[in-house]
């Protein structure tokens, strides 16, 4: 590693390798369990269901350097993996796992503070709640922000009784990175990986949406905010949520009257658009200083070499691509280059 470049991931996932019986913990059932094989693998169940199996760098920071060393991948920020949320739970027993996930990556990233960075997860279903785990993640923990949904069960973000939690959020400096779960209308196409494929980026879409049309970003103009997978369908339907706005403002304004293009810039995205078109395309949407490198490790929707899409771009200059690469996701977490050098 050089002493000006760098790599980093923002979106990467990580659990704890054991845990609590959280049926037995909880007296009730619907959480991930974990069965880990002889051959190395885990697979991972919810409630009764197999829900998937991974590997050992789902769980191991030292398989997962190794994997880094493989792919020039300096740091990773490290964050659980969203089924893990249980926004459906009793709120006291989701703050309860939130402290065990939290507590896990805290340790992962204090043992190997110039590799690791961390996120922490909420108990958003319970906004008090809520913002005394964010209060410890940040203040205890040294976390630099929080992963959450892309929604909390019935609540879209911009409802009034989150806005204090990303207030708060703002207040402490935490980024937040927004990544889609609990797809709705899944149980409607759950042939051929479609709550995946098409579900994911429309629930990035409806996040966005909301914290444009609900003004959030105009009472907060100093909250960080990342969407993963490029923002989902987003880019692709700036211009006729565009277009919405203006020929429906009764429909869209009735909370902000500002443009919906007006915002861009105003939050960032990361690089996983598998292509190097739609890369190139929203890197022009929204700038060159908004978009931050995130894979999607350990998983297989993921990129499989991190930042070689950015890195293959010929358009990008070495300017551009340090800042995809590692500088714009410094910037979203408020932490210093030389941290990592």
């Amino acid at each position: 590693m050089s002493s000006t470049k760098l790599k980093i991931d923002l979106h990467t996932h990580i659990l704890p390798k054991n845990y609590p019986n959280l049926r037995e913990r909880y007296g009730y059932g619907g959480f991930i369990s974990l069965q880990h094989q002889p051959n190395g693998k885990t697979v991972m169940m919810k409630g009764d269901e197999f829900f998937r199996e991974v590997e050992p760098n789902c769980f191991c920071a030292h398989a997962r350097l190794e994997d880094m060393d493989k792919t020039g991948v300096d740091v990773q920020v490290l964050s659980t993996v969203p089924v893990m949320f249980s926004y459906w739970a009793k709120p006291e027993d989701t703050v309860d796992l939130c402290h065990i996930l939290n507590d896990d990556i805290a340790e992962v990233v204090k043992t190997n503070p110039k590799k690791f960075i961390g996120l922490a997860t909420l108990p958003m279903q319970a906004p008090d709640l809520a913002i005394e785990e964010l209060r410890r993640c940040m203040n205890e923990l040294g976390l630099a922000g929080i992963q959450i949904s892309t929604h909390v069960n019935d609540w879209n973000l911009d409802a009034p009784e989150l806005f204090p939690i990303f207030q708060e959020a703002e207040k402490l400096g935490a980024a937040v990175f927004v990544h889609p779960w609990d797809m709705r209308g899944e149980d409607k196409f759950k042939d051929y990986w479609l709550p995946w494929l098409v579900g994911m980026p429309a629930e990035t879409c409806i996040a966005i949406c909301s914290m444009i049309f609900g003004g959030i970003f105009e009472r907060l103009p100093n909250l960080k905010v990342c969407f993963a997978h490029g923002g989902g369908s987003f880019p692709g339907t700036l211009a006729r949520i565009e277009h919405g706005f203006n020929v429906r403002p009764d429909l869209c304004a009735f909370r902000n009257n500002v443009k919906p293009s007006a915002y861009l810039g105003k939050f960032y995205l990361d690089s996983l658009v598998h292509d190097q078109s739609m890369l190139k395309y929203i890197v022009n949407l929204i700038g060159r200083d908004k978009v931050i490198l995130g894979s999607d490790y350990p998983f297989p929707l993921g990129e499989h070499h991190p930042g070689k899409l950015i890195e293959d771009v010929d358009e990008f200059d070495e300017e551009t691509k340090q800042k995809l690469l590692a500088d714009n996701c410094l910037e979203f977490l408020n932490l210093p280059k030389e941290k990592f050098l």
